[in-house]
């Protein structure tokens, strides 16, 4: 397991990244206008808007990843760590960006309550798009890689989307665990049974608010503590090439890049590669795959480069890090110095803000990892039972994620979420001919 999640996963990422990167040029790097306009030039007109995609695709990934995995990146690795953990999101976004472009371009549509609507992901282009190739080999294999993928999708949506997210939001209650989880999982199956496209409608409006309020409450401690940012940009820089930091950076460099504290220790924060997000974009009805591709890669800016390097520079400021680590490590760094800002009362509130924002992050993404499930058990079955069987499963996964210790359901998401990103990068790979810009 050491050897998947910590060797083999990482380099196929980066290297995928870097591939990717290549052979489109980084034009998101070269050419940020002209990809800001492809995102405003995006077809918005009827179903899920490509930004109400982007906003689904983000409740899946910001929150806990965000704000418990980064101080764990940085307890494992040191400051080192948010160095490769910015390296690694520009590798990130080519392998977004070609998830989401293959998801787009492969997609189906259904119907839905006398409506069309889009549908896809990345069982359908590992499917669809193997069964083109000139290899007999990969056209016999592609409907057993495909059917695998949506099995394990739904299997992740149960143990990342659900048990440990809901772990992570118990720890910032005192609300007895129980009650909590069925709430939670009350909350949680009425809202999965309103579909992608209302999803995606209240998504669009809940996770920028959430955004910006955490962006706020960041930006004023940051502001506060202005004067030590070139220390902390030096001890970034220096822990990166120390090799004992170094070593422990590429390892918190996983952590932090992995989907939540509560939810992976093995994959990046953003999901890139892992193949869960493209679901949601594969919805969007978006002028071409480019356009949702780009929106692709503004998930990995606003998930990695934007909030989580943020956090780091919250946690980074905070001095009192010795025996911290995750969810309490990040409330004592945003609550005590918001105290030393403006008081007692506004180190409280800092303290309420970010409980009711890990809470909020994680139900959001309980809610769309449980719209991923039931995609793919639609990739099986149309049958209202076999989803609704789903859902109910998936309530209990909530109650289950609040009560037990989430030891074994780590290295069981681990492995799941390991297994997926592999598999999902080399078909990437397999069809990079059909990824264009």
């Amino acid at each position: 397991m050491e050897i998947l999640a910590g060797v083999l996963m990482p380099s196929l990422l980066i290297g995928a990244g870097v591939y990717f990167g290549i052979k489109l040029r980084f034009f998101w790097l070269f050419h940020p206008v002209r990809t800001w306009r492809t995102l405003r030039e995006a077809a918005q007109s009827g179903g899920t808007s490509p930004f109400a995609a982007l906003t689904t695709a983000l409740a899946g990934t910001l929150g806990v990843g965000n704000i418990a995995g980064v101080a764990t990146a940085i307890t494992a690795g040191g400051a080192g760590a948010v160095f490769w953990m910015l390296i690694g999101a520009l590798a990130a976004m080519g392998v977004k960006y070609a998830e989401v472009y293959l998801a787009v371009r492969w997609r189906r549509t259904r119907t839905e309550n006398n409506k069309t609507a889009c549908c896809g992901g990345a069982m359908y282009y590992i499917r669809d798009g193997l069964a083109r190739s000139d290899s007999a080999f990969l056209r016999q294999l592609a409907p057993f890689l495909g059917g695998g993928f949506a099995l394990l999708c739904g299997i992740n949506a149960l143990l990342t989307g659900n048990i440990v997210q809901v772990r992570a939001a118990v720890s910032c209650t005192e609300m007895p665990p129980i009650l909590f989880g069925m709430l939670f999982a009350a909350a949680a199956l009425i809202l999965s049974g309103w579909g992608m496209r209302r999803v995606a409608a209240a998504s669009s409006v809940v996770i920028p608010t959430l955004a910006a309020v955490y962006i706020l409450l960041c930006s004023v401690i940051i502001f506060a503590g202005r004067a030590e940012i070139p220390r902390i940009m030096g001890e970034i820089w220096a822990g990166a090439w120390d090799f004992r930091p170094a070593a422990g950076g590429f390892l918190g460099f996983g952590v932090s890049r992995a989907v939540r504290y509560g939810i992976t220790r093995g994959i990046f924060s953003n999901e890139a590669g892992c193949g869960t997000s493209p679901t949601a974009h594969a919805a969007a009805h978006t002028r071409s795959p480019h356009h949702q591709g780009c929106f692709g890669i503004f998930e990995v800016f606003a998930d990695t480069v934007l909030l989580c390097s943020m956090t780091a520079l919250v946690i980074l400021l905070y001095h009192d890090r010795e025996g911290l680590d995750g969810i309490p490590l990040s409330l004592a760094a945003f609550s005590r110095q918001a105290a030393e800002i403006g008081g007692a009362w506004l180190g409280d509130a800092a303290g309420w803000i970010l409980r009711i924002s890990i809470i909020l992050f994680a139900f959001a993404t309980v809610v769309c990892q449980s719209c991923y499930g039931i995609e793919a058990v639609r990739y099986f079955t149309f049958r209202n039972n076999a989803v609704i069987a789903y859902r109910i499963v998936s309530a209990a996964a909530v109650i289950i994620g609040a009560v037990i210790p989430v030891g074994l359901m780590w290295v069981l998401a681990d492995a799941v979420v390991c297994v997926m990103t592999v598999v999902n990068v080399i078909c990437l790979l397999i069809l990079r001919r059909e990824v264009k810009m």
